[in-house]
């Protein structure tokens, strides 16, 4: 193709594919030119060869950080990865792939093993195809490189007093509530429940979060009954971690009244006995809703999908409930129970990061102190809200937010 053109070019047939031929450069032309890019100038000398001003190729193309190479006959120039190839000894140039020929007031020469290129190509043709790149300043006999537009970046958010990005979500969920008054309560004091409880630290918990940044939505801001299986779902895609707050209680037994402490779950199946019981307790909320949820039965396929999405959190929720732990034992005077597996009925709907807290046990008289006085309550969260943190520090550094500025949701 480019061969026919060429012919076509020297047969004079030019004018239906190229641009009019510029007015050759006139014996006037200067002795020396200089080309300014952003990496520094140079200084080139002008030669004069059958009247027609020319440069040295090599210097070109390292002035103007391109690249040359010459093969049967062809001197190709590659400048801002656009290609311009010139055919030995013919007035014109070839650009790029598509092959645009533009005529030239004088050819590209080989001269002792150097290639010489027409003042031409610097003057005019490297402003007219690039002008937003390049400006020639025929007085100063100057040719000036634009460096390239710069990157306009938009500042990343400022971080919060908590070190956190803003933007995140969590939602809180007080145990049991209206006609589930949830678990015994052998040492609170007469009258108070354990929906009670987890409503209080609940609602302080909420401001807690809020102090530090944090979005929150609760499943219950009253006494009122919440089914199970609507809590979870309000953990979606813009939420970060669903937290569920109960109080822990035994069954009669010889020294039951003696085990205290608190521990936080996740779901899976579970592992221990003590934690098979608790989550029995938990999920028997399910007696007091008037309507229980469609299940979808024994479809498999729809057991295949919620294993999937449970196990897809796994490990960011087994990492949440550790962080539990490690906090409240700031908190909580009674031992570390350690992080539990269990299936929860609560947590089989959330489909983000989610665990239950078991603040203490109200079958113990001094856990249930804790539990039920406002500065116990206060204290527990306040270190629940600090577990939150962590957690979501952490996740900000796992999914490289901490450089990127944004919450990666």
């Amino acid at each position: 193709m480019i061969r026919a053109t060429v012919s076509a070019f020297l047969l004079g047939a030019v004018g239906a594919v190229a641009p009019a031929a510029h007015p050759p450069i006139r014996p006037s032309a200067p002795t020396s030119i200089t080309i300014a890019t952003p990496r520094g100038e140079s200084q080139l000398t002008v030669v004069t060869v059958d009247g027609a001003p020319m440069l040295l190729a090599g210097p070109v193309a390292s002035a103007l950080g391109g690249r040359l190479s010459v093969a049967d006959g062809w001197v190709e120039l590659v400048i801002i990865s656009q290609s311009y190839r010139f055919l030995l000894g013919a007035p014109f140039l070839v650009r790029g792939p598509a092959g645009q020929l533009f005529p030239l007031a004088a050819p590209a020469l080989l001269r002792s093993d150097s290639v010489l290129l027409p003042l031409e190509f610097v003057a005019s043709v490297l402003p007219r195809w690039l002008g937003e790149r390049y400006a020639w300043d025929a007085v100063a006999a100057r040719l000036v490189e634009r460096g390239p537009p710069p990157v306009v970046r938009a500042p990343a958010p400022a971080r919060l007093p908590s070190g956190l990005l803003p933007g995140h979500q969590v939602v809180v969920d007080p145990g049991h509530g209206g006609r589930d008054p949830g678990n015994p309560s052998l040492y609170f004091p007469r009258g108070m429940k354990e929906k009670d409880v987890a409503l209080a630290v609940g609602i302080q918990l909420r401001d807690e979060l809020r102090r530090r940044g944090i979005a929150v939505r609760m499943t219950r801001t009253t006494d009122t009954l919440i089914n199970l299986a609507d809590r979870g779902p309000l953990c979606s895609t813009e939420c970060d971690l669903f937290v569920s707050l109960h109080v822990n209680s035994l069954a009669r037994r010889r020294d039951y009244t003696r085990i205290r402490g608190y521990e936080t779950y996740f779901l899976s199946e579970a592992r221990t006995e003590d934690a098979a019981a608790t989550a029995r307790m938990e999920n028997e909320s399910i007696r007091y809703e008037v309507e229980l949820p469609e299940t979808g039965g024994t479809d498999p396929l729809g057991f295949m999908f919620r294993d999937l999405m449970v196990n897809e959190h796994l490990r960011e929720s087994a990492r949440a409930a550790a962080l539990m732990q490690d906090h409240l034992a700031a908190a909580h005077t009674g031992p570390d129970r350690g992080v539990r597996q269990a299936p929860f009925a609560v947590l089989r709907t959330a489909r983000r990061p989610a665990v239950l807290v078991e603040m203490g046990f109200s079958t113990n008289r001094d856990d249930s102190r804790i539990l039920s006085g406002k500065s116990g309550q206060r204290a527990l969260a306040r270190a629940i809200a600090d577990a939150v943190v962590a957690y979501l520090r952490e996740y900000e550094r796992k999914t490289g937010q901490a450089a990127l500025g944004g919450t990666g949701r």
